[in-house]
This record gives C-alpha cells, structure tokens and sequence, in this order.
C-alpha cells in the first residue's frame, strides 16, 4: 500500500507512524518526495495493518491499496520515468540506447577489435560475456576472470562503459569490481537469491526476461532487486519459448508498450536472443524503436562465422553499421526533436 503525506510532513518527524509500522511486520520499501508531498511504499502482508488505523495518523493525508503485487518497481507509487545512468550512457528519459558487442570474450584482439568499431559507430555500451551459461556442457563457457579483465582494458581504451552477466550470487562483488551494469540472464530471472545480491550492490541491473515468463513473473522479479534498494533496473525483452521453430525464440513486441505503462523502469529489445538469426536482427531492433523502446542489445562479431557462442545471431560489422543508419532514419521520422540515436 501507499501512504501520502501531508505537504510540508517529513517522514522523519513521523517515528510513532514508522514504529507502527515496523511492529506490525510492514517494512518501509520506497519513498518518494516531489510537489511538497511525501509518498511512502510500504512492503509487506498488507492485511495485518488497518488502513483506517493509518489514516488516523496526524500527518498522514491518505492511505492508497496497491492492487498489484509489483508495488516498487509499478506506476503507482513512482508514475515519473526511471533513468538509468552511469558511465557515459542513460536508459530511459527519451534516449535510445545502443549496447552491442560479442556473445562472448574470446580473446584480447578480438574485444578490442569490436570496442573500437562500437565506439566508433556510437554505441553506448560494449556488451560480452566473461562467464557463459550454455544450454550443453561442452559448449565454451567463458574466460571468466580474464574476460573481465579484457573487458575492463576494452573500457580504458575506449571509453565505453562495460555490461556482463553474473550467473551467482557469490560472483556479485567479483564481477561489480570490473562491470558498469551487472546483466541477469533468462536463465537466473527467477533465482532469488541472486536477485537479492544484485539488489545489495551499487551497479545497475540488466534483468532479461525468462523465456516461458509472464509479464507479471518478470516485474516481480525486478521487484526482488529493488526491494533490497537498488532502484537502477533495466527490464529486457529478449524473446520467448513459442511453438514457432523458424526463429530461436518470439519477439513480444508487445511487452515494450504493455512494460512502459505498467512499469517506471527502462525497456531494452535484445533482437538477436529473440531470434538467432542475424538477418532478422536489423529489422526488429527499429520495431522496439517504433514500439517506444529505451534501446535495443545486439551482438555484434567481427568474424561471426567462426564465433565461439552464437555465431548465427551475430551481426557482421556492415550489418551494425547499416542498423545505426536505419534507427537515426526512424527516430528522426517519429520523433524529429529527438533525431539522434
């Protein structure tokens, strides 16, 4: 439930309401100040605390129920957009961001290889996996330490802050030393105790959607992350399981309007997950444009042919550049205060 309260009440001067709160096993999860009001998101089973008992609370202007279980990460406590900034980019706020890179660090020269090219194109954001969670064992499974180290010396050199997945809680702080952005895979969507972890560090989350969940499974799930604190989400549409078998998985296209009404945080398209296929890529990444999406996340090889983790899906380095020119094309048309990408 929300609590509103009066213009010029803090909820510091208020210690008898937050006692009574806290005593009856609520917790205080977000609060929101802006027009002169204080809006506090209570966490919790809402039944054990009477409404009527907290609007009897001199201060207290109102109580509102929160009918979704997302009540963080929803527009009802927080209707304004969510930013998320860091080193050298933001999502959200009418931007459209671009984070692109290889599926997997394979080697020193070919990291830097595709950072030079990124940041030369204008991308925001080098993506690249140092730790690979693969559907078969004997698949590559990463670098680990030492892709992250490449990762960290790709950023120096250019000047683009870094996204890579963590795949356990005990990884978090290892992985936070080197990431900008700390990405949850489909995979780990719905493990809670990593949420909880990325939820505890000071890096934003990229939280993908788990490939056979709801839009609801997937807010509560970010609702885990920001419930430990960390208000620096990214939701990211990456596709889901269908019987469709001509492409890797369906783009919800749908999810990017339906996420930015019922949610405050950020959406990013990841076409080539969505897909596998890299001629699809290009022509998808302008639809979560049209769509009103914050960005797209695209891999990008410069010998897709030969990568060592999805190569198909992979654009080459003229397909990245041909994608650059369609989604400025695109936004100038939608939206010509805001041309450049």
């Amino acid at each position: 439930m929300i609590v509103i309260l009066k213009p010029g009440v803090s909820i510091e001067s208020m210690g008898e309401l937050v006692d009574f709160i806290q005593d009856r096993g609520l917790r205080i999860g977000r609060i929101v100040r802006g027009d002169g009001r204080t809006v506090i998101g209570l966490l919790g089973e809402e039944q054990r605390i009477p409404i009527d008992r907290l609007r009897a609370f001199e201060g207290v202007e109102d109580v509102v129920p929160v009918e979704r279980p997302f009540k963080l990460v929803g527009r009802e406590l927080q209707p304004e957009d969510t930013v998320v900034r860091g080193r050298g980019f933001a999502v959200g706020g009418g931007g459209f961001t671009v984070i692109a890179g290889p599926c997997a660090v394979e080697s020193k020269s070919q990291i830097l290889e595709c950072a030079r090219f990124l940041k030369a194109q204008g991308a925001d954001v080098l993506r690249g996996g140092a730790y690979k969670p693969r559907t078969s064992p004997y698949a590559f499974q990463g670098m680990e330490i030492e892709g992250l180290e490449l990762l960290a010396h790709a950023r120096e050199e250019t000047g683009l802050a870094i996204i890579t997945e963590v795949v356990s809680a005990e990884d978090v702080e290892k992985v936070g030393e080197f990431a900008d952005i700390l990405q949850v895979g489909s995979r780990n969507m719905q493990n809670s105790r990593l949420l909880r972890r990325v939820g505890k560090s000071d890096r934003p989350v990229f939280l993908k959607r788990g490939q056979s969940a709801t839009l609801e499974e997937f807010l509560l799930a970010a609702e885990y992350v920001v419930a430990e604190g960390n208000a620096n989400v990214m939701l990211c549409e990456r596709g889901i399981r269908t019987f469709e078998n001509y492409t890797r998985n369906t783009l919800d296209i749908a999810a990017v309007p339906l996420l930015k009404q019922l949610s405050h945080l950020p959406v990013v398209v990841d076409p080539s997950h969505a897909t596998g296929r890299r001629d699809l890529v290009v022509p998808l990444a302008v639809a979560a444009l049209a769509a009103g999406a914050d960005g797209v996340m695209v891999e990008v090889h410069p010998d897709p042919e030969n990568a060592l983790s999805d190569g198909p899906q992979s654009l080459t380095f003229e397909q990245f550049t041909e994608m650059m020119g369609d989604l400025v094309r695109v936004r100038e048309a939608l939206r010509p205060h805001l041309a450049e990408v």
